[in-house]
């Protein structure tokens, strides 16, 4: 990878539910607007069936440049995939390192490790798992997309399972990536399971919430 960026990331973070070290390591990657503290919400519900894990939700490393709150992981003024693409690259050496010192923090390896995301934080943990020196166990993916397609069988370096999960009815985020991003992790060795939920949009409902906790149970044999 490349060298350690200038850029360190932080937010909230919760220690595993037992009370005893860490097993696993569960990143959870915001979307656009906010920061971790919209998803390290999502700690206490896999908990339940992930008591051992620590969860940590870091903010993304800019501000969000459409509003005067909010973080973002890259900018969507422009939102051509070729500067989409361009964005998530930007931002991926800073995840990456992240995520190198979170593991070694929390005494965890690579394959303790799951990424879920919503949204731009979906891209971004498809994007870096994918690349990663030792592959993550697992991501979870919600409302997201795989960006820069055309780069994954070259740079392909990890095959972690993948759940992708999209609102049927999602306005931000075209239902239509759900496909495409399986197909292209399919054609690559990805072993990926999606999900579209009828009615949903850009957001997390109960049914999907479920799906993601019994996939990352099954995920560290729980």
């Amino acid at each position: 990878m490349s060298p350690k960026p200038a850029v360190t990331l932080t937010g909230p973070s919760v220690e595993p539910a037992s009370g005893g070290p860490a097993a696993q390591l569960v990143v959870l990657l915001h979307g656009v607007g906010v920061d971790g503290s919209d998803l390290i919400e999502l700690a206490p519900f896999l908990a339940t069936v992930l008591p051992d894990a620590a969860f940590v939700a870091p903010d993304a490393p800019q501000a969000f440049d459409l509003a005067p709150f909010g973080r973002q992981w890259f900018s969507l003024q422009d939102r051509t995939p070729e500067v989409i693409a361009a964005g998530v690259r930007e931002t991926a050496p800073i995840l990456d390192a992240f995520l190198d010192e979170q593991l070694a923090l929390w005494g965890v390896s690579d394959s303790d490790m799951a990424l879920v995301g919503f949204s731009q934080g979906t891209m971004m943990a498809l994007h870096v798992a994918l690349r990663r020196a030792k592959s993550p166990a697992a991501v979870v993916g919600f409302s997201g997309a795989l960006v820069d397609v055309a780069s994954l069988a070259a740079e392909i370096t990890a095959k972690p399972r993948v759940l992708l999960i999209h609102g049927e009815a999602d306005e931000i985020v075209n239902p239509a990536s759900l496909p495409t991003a399986e197909r292209a992790l399919a054609s690559v060795g990805v072993p990926v399971l999606t999900e579209l939920r009828p009615g949903l949009g850009h957001g997390i409902d109960g049914v999907g919430a479920q799906l993601a906790l019994k996939f990352l149970g099954q995920t560290f044999g729980l």
